[in-house]
């Protein structure tokens, strides 16, 4: 019974890590040249409010604040995002 109550643990503790985790994104050259340093990112998901980018919220990696502003309901692959002042 004990062992069936520690593999429960497990899988409750992997369930919450992974709804929402962040990954790690690999550095890369891009084709004009520009290098993009490693980092890290939200989890996939289906809406684009959540994101670190995002107005309101703020990347736990950098301290940064989000400036990209959603209009719509910002689940659809068309979003809009516009910039809040400063570049993003």
């Amino acid at each position: 019974m004990r062992l069936v109550w520690i593999l429960c643990g497990v899988l409750a503790l992997n369930v919450a890590t992974a709804a929402g985790a962040a990954e790690y994104v690999r550095g890369y050259t891009k084709k004009n040249g520009t290098r993009v340093e490693g980092h890290y990112r939200s989890g996939p998901n289906k809406t684009k409010a959540d994101n670190y980018s995002t107005e309101g919220n703020t990347n736990p990696y950098t301290g940064q604040q989000g400036k990209k502003r959603i209009t719509g309901n910002g689940k659809s692959s068309r979003y809009r995002v516009t910039c809040n002042g400063g570049g993003c």
